[in-house]
């Protein structure tokens, strides 16, 4: 085999994996889209039963921190706060 099919075999084969990563890229795109909508709905569901979503929204962030983390915050908060006569 010459040196220059190797070559052109090589840039084959690197623009089938590059076309593969870039159509997996845009499926997994797609598809985050397509959850991040059907986070929306729940959400838009969720206000319209009556919950507040802002507090509801604190809490998922909340609830993905393990608890010594939430209590540093929450200690943290509570320091500044008093610092700050919000108290």
């Amino acid at each position: 085999m010459a040196a220059a099919e190797k070559t052109e075999t090589s840039q084959t084969v690197a623009a089938g994996q590059l076309r593969a990563f870039i159509e997996r890229i845009e499926r997994l795109e797609e598809e985050k889209k397509t959850i991040s909508d059907d986070i929306k709905e729940v959400y838009a569901e969720a206000k319209g039963t009556g919950f507040d979503t802002k507090a509801v929204r604190t809490l998922i962030r909340m609830r993905k921190k393990d608890q010594a983390e939430r209590q540093e915050e929450e200690a943290i908060l509570d320091l500044y706060k008093a610092a700050l006569g919000m108290v």
